[in-house]
């Protein structure tokens, strides 16, 4: 029985991690230059940040990547083909609740 994706996307492999589209495994092969490069740094891949409120977890948003660029800021990515609904939400609770805006690519 063979599965397909809802969305259309394509698994990929690269350097032994498994990305959920082509876009996402190209992204990262961006990142990894520009790490490389010294442009960026701590690279991490799918970071997970639980999200709170009054000390109760409501749900985890799950980046595809986050890093350090060359001014010391950190910046979170999410590389979007389709917005469901269900990330609409938590990008907002992200940004409400822990001050974080996310980079969509």
């Amino acid at each position: 029985m063979k599965f397909f994706s809802k969305y259309k996307n394509k698994p990929q492999v690269v350097d032994g991690h498994r990305f959920p589209s082509i876009r996402e495994a190209k992204r990262y092969g961006e990142l990894k230059l520009l790490l490389q490069s010294g442009e960026i740094r701590g690279l991490v891949l799918q970071p997970r940040y639980p999200l709170r409120i009054q000390k109760k977890l409501v749900c985890t948003y799950v980046a595809d990547f986050s890093y350090t660029d060359k001014d010391g800021k950190v910046v979170v990515e999410d590389c979007k083909g389709f917005k469901t609904s269900v990330y609409k939400l938590k990008k907002k609770l992200i940004e409400a609740i822990e001050g974080i805006t996310i980079l969509e690519t």
